[in-house]
């Protein structure tokens, strides 16, 4: 801005990337702590050692978190910035602050650059970072009154969530705390299937960690409850950093903690309490749940006879993949932390930028919000890839700018008792395609006047054919693609079956299912052969 640089998060894991022995920039903001907006500063801080970097008072606390290993070794390098009160670093250019939910200190950052002269116009870019609107357990969401009318030249908005639309945050906590509820208390069933399952919960060190252990001590299905949570690892940590800053903290979360403890409890059910390493072995031996480190090694956990639900945050499940088993159920939860896509444009129509860039997503997220009518039509929209220069012309007429190539053209047929969609085949440039294609089926429902259809992955299958497989007297598979006489090799090889060519796991089940004759032997050549022989 005019002629200063300002670098906006850092969160890079090479500093060898830097571009030259020179400081990247004149000062450095710091949105928020999580490790992929922060975990670069204190590499940059010793390579540059002269260079001012700012945060909140909160956000400069919990950084040192992001470098576990050596916590203790962290100075505080970060300076601390008011809440709402404009400061000014250099000659005309100055930054204001404002909460923006998603996370304990996380900041909106408005930045202001002045010319000098009597006839200069300020120029402003206001900066997201990761927000929320919505309340969460421990964060208050970002207030759009703060901020509504202030027409910033440039808003550099994130779109982890793309366009896509999720129910109310209190909805997606009744929907985790309900199935964490079923799995400790659910009784084996007639066909023998595995009940009073333990839970455990890989997550980062700051953020959705305290969340879920706020929502499970507060929420009416454990208030009281005779269980066990147990927290392992740098998840304990982040929940003492959060105890040093309770000042700081919603008056609601304030209030709690003057009744009972916020996080460590072994008087209050449900108890909570720190897990030894020398205990995950026998932890599970009674239903508890327990908040792990999402990069530990979870097989400790895994004994004989200790039966598991491991329930992974949707974002982040698709690096993991375990099998389902008779002692090990893996499952995945929403319970989101970013704004979804019609919070995302509610929050630029209430801002009214000039220039929007879409940053921080999958860019086919970000490439379905450049492409949404409702806003291409009024603002100038970007969504860069990293590396390129993107000018950012400043003026009072709007170009309507040419909407992306986002839309595909197709047919439907009705075929009697069948409708078929027909669209081109340049759908599988994106890479997407093989998500949606993962196994050939799909799921189709009504929103509004819209029909939307969405790709069935494996796991999903899994799961929902689980209830319709039965088994035999002698405990073997039935009627699954196990004992089916096209499944060779992994893969369906029917051409009538709606999964032909594709992987199908043996426990899966299709309408064109034939038994392999009895002078045929099934080939069950499945990566965990000893869980089919359990079977």
């Amino acid at each position: 801005m005019g002629p200063y640089q300002i670098l906006l998060d850092c969160g890079l894991r090479d500093m060898a990337l830097l571009p030259s022995d020179l400081p990247p920039a004149d000062l450095v903001l710091c949105s928020h702590a999580h490790a992929d907006h922060a975990r670069g500063l204190l590499s940059l801080h010793r390579a540059f050692p002269q260079l001012p970097i700012y945060a909140t008072e909160v956000t400069t606390q919990l950084l040192a978190l992001n470098w576990t290993t050596e916590r203790s070794q962290v100075p505080l390098f970060a300076q601390a910035l008011p809440w709402r009160s404009p400061v000014e670093f250099q000659d005309g250019l100055t930054a204001e602050l404002f909460p923006a939910g998603h996370l304990p200190g996380a900041a909106v950052i408005l930045l202001t650059y002045t010319p000098r002269g009597s006839q200069a116009r300020p120029y402003t870019v206001l900066y997201t970072g990761d927000f929320f609107l919505s309340n969460s357990r421990l964060v208050e969401g970002l207030r759009l009154e703060e901020l509504r009318g202030l027409e910033p030249d440039v808003l550099i908005v994130e779109g982890s969530y793309g366009t896509a639309r999720y129910p109310h945050r209190r909805q997606q906590e009744n929907q985790v705390a309900e199935r964490i509820s079923q799995a400790l208390s659910a009784e084996r069933n007639s066909e023998g299937q595995v009940g009073h399952q333990s839970v455990l919960l890989p997550l980062p060190t700051l953020g959705l960690g305290q969340e879920l252990l706020m929502l499970l001590r507060s929420h009416h299905l454990f208030t009281g409850r005779d269980v066990d949570i147990w927290v392992d690892g740098t998840i304990a940590a982040g929940c003492d950093a959060y105890l040093e800053l309770l000042p700081h903290f919603p008056a609601s979360v304030q209030n709690f903690a003057r009744h009972q403890s916020l996080f460590w409890d072994e008087r209050v059910r449900p108890r909570v309490r720190r897990l030894p390493s020398d205990q995950r072995e026998t932890v599970g031996n009674t239903p508890c749940i327990v908040l792990t480190d999402l990069t530990s090694d979870w097989n400790a956990f895994f004994q004989p006879d200790t039966p598991w639900l491991v329930l992974l945050p949707q974002h982040l499940a698709d690096p993991f993949l375990l099998p389902n088993s008779d002692q090990l159920t893996m499952e995945t939860y929403l319970l989101a932390q970013h704004c979804d896509g019609p919070s995302t444009t509610q929050l630029i129509h209430n801002l009214r930028p000039q220039h929007v860039i879409f940053v921080h997503g999958n860019p086919n997220y970000l490439a379905d919000l450049t492409g949404l009518e409702e806003l291409h039509n009024r603002y100038h929209l970007h969504s860069p890839s990293a590396g390129s220069l993107v000018e950012l012309p400043i003026g009072e007429t709007f170009l309507q700018p040419a909407p992306p190539e986002t839309t595909y053209e197709g047919e439907l047929a009705e075929l009697g008792t069948v409708v078929t969609f027909t669209l081109p085949d340049a759908i599988t440039a994106d890479s997407r395609w093989r998500g949606l294609a993962d196994t050939g089926l799909i799921e189709a429902r009504w929103q509004g006047q819209d029909l939307v259809l969405r790709g069935l992955t494996q796991r999903e299958l899994l799961n929902q054919i689980s209830d319709r497989i039965s088994l035999s007297t002698d405990g073997t598979l039935k009627d699954s693609c196990a004992t089916c006489r096209h499944c060779r090799g992994q893969r369906c090889w029917n051409p009538g079956s709606p999964l032909f060519n594709f992987k199908v796991p043996p426990e899966g089940y299709c309408p064109a299912y034939e038994p392999t004759p009895p002078d045929e032997k099934p080939v069950l050549d499945h990566p965990f052969p000893d869980q089919i022989e359990e079977n």
